[in-house]
């Protein structure tokens, strides 16, 4: 309860009767002050009335009186300012380290206000506030899910930044890691993360131009040129084939020359994977692509359109994967491009959030407006997230608004986090 009641003091979601103190003196909420969420009182320079007295300082909330005194705030100095107590029950009453007395105000919920928290928190439809929704401003939503979007760059950008730390300050490397890990496309994200910090760029830039050296690195660092990565219905074909043999070859002299350690093979999954996703098929367009040149920070900065990012990030597969989609198993032909559909999705997990992470790191403003233009510029994605809130009324026009949706539901539908979401708190105001 004490939540809730942190959550309608800043809101001034309280009964319509005068408010006053346990002493009788009345008191006017003319700013509820700044909510704090770390150490000390839960609100700063909140500013009330009590009586004929303007007061301006810290206000405290608890349920009862006396967890004032089980919280040991009557012997901490940080508590000396606060002007206010705002308690459910006033069982006692309370003393700063000074001795002085603390005003105490009994704040209590509106009956509406716990009846629709209540509902949020244990219905079992979701999203919980899904009857409000198709009724909500125009405005509200659009203010919400800007918020909500940036909040998921900012997101993004903090786990670019470590990346970048990770790699000893190396923009590049970091770069190269966002987009090795989107394309595990959700299933191997995991394992293309690890296989990326297994990849020693310097070392593989010596060899840049040779596209067979490449993919032997690359193949050979992420465990698949181990013959009992192979499975055994196909070692022999793939052996008889010369092309896995060749490749290995070459990878245990590289690995030599630069002391490369691979990881566990064993970290791919393959169960329900569709064969175009398959890891060697996204490693050996991952090659293709550093070949040509096109897997570079400097490159994505240079893209000033949609169809210079979307040629950015073209690449098929080499020749030997047109036809396999493991070692040493046959397929039909296939040049296996990078689809659109996923060149969009790498566009919005990985460019975007570069663009934006790396504005915010340089402090180029240009580079964080491009980021919001292309997002607004790309189709919105196309998954159970999405259509859920489509079929709750909200419509959905480009990547942004996709993007501030899965936030939405991630950070705070997930979390039950009602309390800081926006739709929620219009939810708790609205009277049944």
């Amino acid at each position: 309860m004490e939540q809730l009641l942190h959550y309608c003091w800043k809101h001034k979601l309280w009964p319509i009767h005068p408010l006053e103190t346990t002493d009788g003196r009345p008191v006017e909420v003319i700013d509820p002050g700044l909510h704090n969420h770390h150490a000390g009182p839960d609100f700063f320079n909140a500013k009330v009335k009590i009586g004929t007295t303007m007061w301006v300082g810290n206000v405290e909330i608890h349920d009862r009186s006396s967890h004032w005194y089980q919280h040991g705030h009557d012997h901490d100095a940080n508590y000396d300012n606060v002007i206010l107590h705002v308690v459910s029950v006033a069982d006692r009453n309370v003393q700063t380290s000074r001795g002085d007395y603390v005003p105490q105000l009994c704040l209590t919920v509106p009956h509406t206000v716990q009846d629709n928290y209540k509902q949020l928190m244990q219905t079992d439809s979701y999203p919980p506030c899904y009857r409000i929704i198709p009724n909500l401003a125009p405005l509200t939503i659009h203010a919400w899910m800007a918020a909500l979007q940036t909040e998921r760059l900012e997101q993004k950008t903090i786990a670019i930044k470590q990346r970048a730390c990770q790699a000893e300050g190396s923009w590049e490397a970091a770069y190269f890691t966002t987009l090795a890990r989107n394309y595990g496309f959700g299933i191997n994200g995991d394992a293309f993360d690890e296989w990326a910090h297994h990849i020693p760029l310097s070392a593989v830039g010596k060899h840049r131009d040779d596209l067979f050296q490449i993919e032997a690195i690359f193949m050979g660092q992420a465990g698949l040129l181990e013959l009992q990565a192979v499975p055994e219905r196909y070692q022999k074909d793939a052996l008889n084939e010369g092309y896995f043999a060749k490749l290995r070859n070459e990878y245990q002299y590289l690995a030599h020359k630069f002391s490369l350690q691979p990881m566990d093979y064993h970290h791919w999954r393959f169960l329900r994977l569709r064969p175009q996703n398959f890891p060697h098929i996204r490693i050996s367009q991952l090659a293709n692509l550093y070949h040509q040149r096109r897997a570079g920070l400097s490159q994505l900065i240079e893209c000033r359109d949609m169809a210079g990012l979307a040629d950015c990030l073209k690449t098929q597969v080499t020749p030997y994967w047109e036809t396999h989609y493991t070692f040493g198993s046959e397929s039909v032909r296939n040049a296996k491009h990078l689809s659109p559909f996923s060149i969009n999705l790498l566009i919005i997990n990985t460019c975007v959030p570069l663009l934006f992470a790396y504005g915010r790191h340089t402090s180029r403003e240009e580079l964080c407006d491009r980021a919001f233009d292309f997002l607004e510029q790309l189709k919105a994605e196309n998954n159970h997230i999405i259509r859920m809130w489509q079929e709750c009324g909200l419509q959905i026009r480009s990547a942004g608004d996709s993007q501030a949706l899965i936030q939405l539901k991630k950070e705070y539908c997930d979390k039950k986090d009602c309390l800081r979401c926006r739709i929620g708190y219009e939810y708790l105001r609205a009277s049944r």
